[in-house]
């Protein structure tokens, strides 16, 4: 504990003196040490990250011992590290020591400051700005009122919706604020907020609103957020508020989307970054001008058709979209492509406000290239996925994805707000507010998923067994740290390291981290920590406590628990890592970009297994049922010293691995399950391996000497089964539109799926009653309803037709004869003339 930490616990009624004399040595011996740093050149002041020649200022120093002095003054981490897009977070500079005369100034990703504080306790703190981008930003920190930032960090921005909600201010009953105005909505409403985000006995709250102008999809098109007007000011800082909304003054009611917040009273109305609660960016229903209150049916369907017209101006992006998993078992398996929607997840409850009728969405979690559109799609309860064209509850593309994407701050790819402008508004004009959701679905239609195509998977767990991306398996219990997969098309890198199993005298090897990048993007590595799964960023251990998403530079990572990781990358490729009884499992997903592409120790993704085992030399494996043939193999694969992505921060770590072959020639394995009637754990092995991937559990058992591992390995084995059967490639006919004036039964169009047709009272059925999808392609003919009295017609027509023209050749006939026996009576009175006989 500091100097700093400690003062506090003085007793009220202590000497200040005494304090202030506590402060002033301790700040006199911090720049002592700062100044001998200097003087030997082992500061860490603008060198974060690096390692010098005498000590380091590398995020591995503090385990290696090897830290400059002044390490955790110049190179500093804050709490909490992550808050809302919006700002507003007060955050602490941990360790950093400042006098009361720094004057501090927060640089937040290289261009954007606020003015800090220093607190009672000698603490600098920062508060986080507006920031319109998510993930990880560069932090700098003056205390010198802007002069120089010789303190480096990170911050951590957040996504609104993605937010965890103690953090935010909350609106009371979000569908009643959304809704207000139309019919039957009234009344008061009410927001309730955390106390401790805004540290104030008194606050105001505030009506922010949000808009894009200039120009869209030109260098004119921008975001702005303003502050709009107070709702109340002064007013003690208890955590709720209600008030009874009306509409706004002229010329504000413009402004339909934002947020509202509140922030201590000592500020000016509309005081850019203080402390303050932001409530989620909403449809702002509670102050729209009178005109919606007196009909709002009538002023959303205005507001619908300005859009519709407005879309038709647009560039066209549905061309350049991602098409939607066929199934819910394939969108939730897909996780190097898709992620779950906040706003529909089954595992919540699903709670699908925008999409009544599904119990699960998910997103592309990559926006397209050219329009950076996103991708939703929703699935009912049988798995199947809804459309739009049956349903309002169907999936939907997106003009502005709503996570945004990089470089973000401009329109459409502000997180959250652009999507709300181009995406939710006009769902609400046409759908929510008014009765007319055929213009919105006109420009966002579901798209099916013909185009689909599931990634491919392989995975490696347990003592290490490996099964390849076209199912080929086999063991290879190497030490050393080893290529998994490599793609030089996508310069995508997965590597894995493996350590002996502790404790055993068999020589067996389990994957205990998982380290990858791709292109230029952060290297993430996964590894075994004392609790759980640890994380880290180039080098530098990540936090889940606060977020469990995290977007990082040229990749995602998802940890829901510290047992379950994902990492996904811009092309797709997803890599699923889980902690299972000490042991990594790890599957790695390639969409079919891949195919033909990867090398290593999970194979050449091509569908075609015999080239699944080659050497790194390019040289088959002779024999795939020799584990030393496959031994050498795997071998073979060992990272070079100047390929490794791994951290190396113990010395155990730089023994083994770093300042050693990469491949130890000296740890020959157990090659083959010893069989014994008399070892302890054979009959736990019969009982515990049994059925397709046994072989793998009873390794585990009697080599790796763990139930444990073996129970571990068997359920691996048949995650992995499972997840291949998800991604199993499912056919699709395409939609199935009902005839006009007519009914269709059935909403599924995969393989096998029956879809009937009957038509309203009064109409008459043409073509197919039923149609059956079958190899991509529907059954039977086109079916329309028509008229019974066209059908009269249509017969009549038919049978006086058939009629005339059997009359007309009847006449051709008749004609015909007559004509014959005419020539026929001629003939004969020229015979019977005189001289006839000559």
């Amino acid at each position: 504990m500091t100097l700093y930490e400690a003062a506090p616990k003085l007793n009220k009624r202590g000497d200040a003196l005494t304090l202030r004399m506590e402060r002033f040595t301790a700040l006199t011996f911090v720049l002592l040490a700062s100044c001998l740093c200097r003087t030997f050149g082992q500061t860490c002041e603008g060198k974060c990250g690096t390692k010098l020649d005498s000590c380091s200022c590398h995020p591995t120093c503090e385990s290696l011992q090897g830290c400059c002095t002044d390490y955790k003054e110049f190179c500093v981490d804050v709490r909490p590290y992550s808050g809302t897009i919006l700002g507003g977070t007060d955050l602490v500079v941990l360790n950093a020591s400042f006098n009361e005369s720094s004057q501090i100034v927060c640089r937040f990703n290289h261009d954007i400051t606020t003015v800090g504080y220093v607190d009672e306790r000698s603490r600098g703190h920062c508060i986080s700005p507006l920031l319109m981008e998510t993930g990880w930003v560069p932090l700098q920190i003056s205390s010198d009122n802007g002069t120089t930032f010789s303190r480096d960090g990170a911050w951590l921005s957040v996504h609104t919706g993605k937010l965890d909600n103690k953090l935010k201010a909350i609106l009371v009953n979000s569908t009643k604020w959304q809704y207000y105005g139309t019919p039957t909505v009234g009344g008061r409403l009410e927001m309730m907020w955390n106390t401790s985000l805004v540290r104030a006995e008194r606050v105001n709250v505030e009506l922010w609103g949000y808009r894009e102008t200039g120009d869209p999809y030109s260098d004119t098109w921008r975001g702005e957020w303003t502050y709009l007007y107070s709702l109340a000011k002064d007013q003690p800082n208890n955590g709720s508020f209600s008030f009874l909304p009306k509409p706004a003054e002229k010329g504000l009611s413009a402004w339909e989307v934002g947020s509202v917040r509140v922030s201590g009273s000592r500020h000016p109305d509309g005081a850019w970054n203080v402390e303050a609660a932001w409530t989620e960016d909403h449809a702002l229903a509670w102050h729209l001008e009178d005109a919606f209150r007196h009909n709002s049916a009538a002023w959303a369907l205005d507001k619908c058709l300005a859009w519709d017209r407005l879309e038709g101006e647009l560039p066209r992006f549905l061309g350049e979209i991602v098409d939607c998993p066929c199934t819910l078992a394939q969108a939730r398996a897909d996780t190097g492509r898709f992620h779950t929607d906040y706003g529909c997840d089954i595992d919540k409850g699903s709670v699908c406000t925008y999409h009544p009728g599904s119990v699960h969405c998910v997103r592309a979690i990559q926006a397209s290239p050219t329009y950076a559109a996103g991708q939703q799609c929703c699935y009912d309860s049988t798995g199947a996925q809804v459309l739009t064209a049956d349903s309002i509850g169907g999936s939907t593309p997106d003009r502005a994805h709503d996570w945004g994407s990089p470089p973000f701050r401009s329109p459409p790819r502000v997180p959250g707000q652009s999507h709300w402008v181009y995406d939710v508004l006009s769902f609400y004009y046409c759908c929510l507010w008014s009765d007319h959701c055929r213009y919105y679905f006109k420009h966002r239609p579901s798209s099916d998923c013909r185009r689909y195509r599931p990634p491919g998977s392989a995975v490696v767990f347990g003592d290490p067994h490996f099964i390849t991306f076209d199912g080929v398996s086999y063991s290879f219990n190497g030490k050393g740290e080893y290529t998994l997969v490599s793609s030089a098309k996508k310069q995508l890198t997965v590597q894995g390291r493996t350590e002996p199993v502790e404790g055993i005298k068999n020589n067996a090897t389990k994957m205990t981290a998982v380290a990858m990048k791709e292109a230029s993007s952060d290297v993430v590595e996964v590894r075994l920590g004392p609790n759980g799964l640890e994380v880290l960023r180039d080098q530098k251990g990540l936090s889940f406590a606060e977020q469990s998403w995290m977007d990082l530079q040229g990749v995602s990572v998802f940890s829901p628990t510290s047992t379950n990781v994902t990492v996904m990358f811009p092309s797709g490729a997803g890599v699923e890592v889980r902690l299972r009884a000490g042991t990594l499992t790890t599957s790695v997903l390639l969409p079919d970009a891949f195919a033909g592409d990867t090398l290593g120790l999970l194979g050449k993704m091509n569908g075609a297994a015999a080239d699944d085992l080659v050497l790194s030399d390019g040289q088959p494996v002779r024999n795939h049922s020799d584990p030393e043939d496959l031994f050498s193999f795997g071998a073979s694969w060992a990272v070079s010293h100047d390929a490794a992505l791994f951290t190396y921060d113990s010395q155990k770590l730089l023994d083994e691995y770093y300042n050693a072959p990469r491949h130890d020639p000296d740890f020959i394995p157990e090659f083959w399950i010893p069989e014994s009637p008399d070892d302890p754990l054979a009959n736990e092995a019969s009982q515990i391996c049994s059925g397709e991937g046994s072989r793998f559990c009873r390794f585990d058992v009697l080599v790796g000497r763990s139930a444990s591992m073996g129970e571990a390995a068997k359920a691996s084995f048949h995650s992995h089964m499972s997840l291949v059967d998800d991604l199993r490639p499912v056919i699709s006919c395409g939609w199935l539109s009902p005839p006009t004036n007519g009914k269709k039964e059935g909403t599924t169009y995969l393989q096998g799926a029956r879809v009937r047709f009957s038509c309203d009272e009064g109409y008459a059925l043409r073509g197919s009653s039923e149609r059956v999808c079958h190899n991509g392609q529907w059954s039977g003919e086109e079916t329309t309803c028509v008229t019974p009295s066209n059908v009269a017609g249509i017969v009549a027509g038919s049978v006086i037709g058939a009629l005339a023209l059997t009359v007309i050749m009847t006449t051709i006939v008749l004609h015909s004869r007559r004509q014959k026996k005419r020539k026929q009576a001629d003939a004969r009175s020229e015979e019977d003339a005189p001289g006839a006989a000559f």
